[in-house]
């Protein structure tokens, strides 16, 4: 979708709010206006920048399937002035929204090919799109490899909707915690410690991964050892976007914009990147 004016937000009304956890929670939009919602469209792994009158906006992944048809979700972490605000909105409740920004997955890229994707923490957001996009069209792909880390087995969210994912043909679902429970059902350690069970062939296989930085150099590592070539591993990095449109500068990573550049990369892009710490 291109927008006549980006900087300025549509106004959304809220459908729906579902409390994920303590701290995240799921608003589902609607645009208000007929045009902007039937005109509306993005890609698996895009974001928008949802406005809240009076105090600022924040970018948020779009976590619906692009085939819910005029119902965009966003599942938003609790941390700060905005998003507490956000937090405390409700069903019938109205906010801005502009976008969709940012280059997302490469999903039709990926046809034909086995998939891994890797999330770590509370950042598997970007790639829950991607993920509904695929299983959608199975037929499509090879085997899919879902693997979840999180440091602590309470902080795994969405059981259910990883449950429904294992049960699609020719998909192998694996979680891991650093610390455990009694009832975890998963590995405790590393979630690249879940690599040796993954079934993909590294020659014909696109990776997808979000989370934390350092898990993500990891898990890449390991992943380039196992023979994946690097434009094959992409990476939805996370920066500070206020404009979206790469005019402020808060996003700039080396010479790249994550707001326009990206959030998507391939590793070849910006494997040098990663190793420059505090870039």
């Amino acid at each position: 979708m291109t927008m006549a004016n980006p900087y300025l937000p549509l106004d959304a009304r809220i459908v729906e709010r579902i409390q994920e956890s303590p701290t995240l929670f799921t608003l589902r939009l609607e645009l208000t206006d007929p045009a902007a919602k039937a005109a509306y469209a993005f890609e698996p792994g895009q974001f928008n920048m949802l406005y809240l009158h009076g105090v600022g906006e924040v970018a948020i992944s779009i976590v619906s399937d692009p085939l819910e048809e005029h119902l965009i979700d966003h599942t938003i972490r609790q941390v700060g002035r905005i998003t507490s605000g956000l937090a405390a909105l409700k069903a019938g409740d109205h906010l801005g929204l502009r976008g969709p920004f940012g280059r997302g997955w490469p999903v039709q890229q990926a046809q034909g090919r086995d998939l891994v994707i890797v999330t770590g923490g509370l950042g598997c957001a970007p790639v829950v799109s991607a993920i509904e996009y695929v299983l959608r069209r199975c037929g499509e792909f090879g085997r899919v490899n879902i693997v979840q880390g999180v440091k602590h087995a309470d902080d795994f969210i969405w059981r259910e909707r990883y449950d429904r994912w294992a049960e699609c043909p020719d998909t192998k679902v694996l979680i891991a915690a650093d610390v455990g429970s009694p009832l975890w059902p998963g590995h405790v350690g590393l979630v690249t410690e879940l690599f040796d069970q993954l079934a993909f062939d590294p020659a014909n296989a696109t990776v997808m991964m979000c989370g934390p930085e350092g898990m993500m150099r990891a898990a890449a590592r390991d992943l380039l050892a196992m023979g994946v070539p690097q434009p094959d591993i992409w990476l939805s990095m996370e920066r500070n976007m206020q404009c979206a449109a790469g005019h402020c500068g808060h996003c700039q990573f080396g010479p790249k914009f994550v707001c326009k550049d990206g959030p998507v990369f391939s590793y070849d892009q910006i494997a040098d990147l990663l190793q420059v710490k505090g870039l």
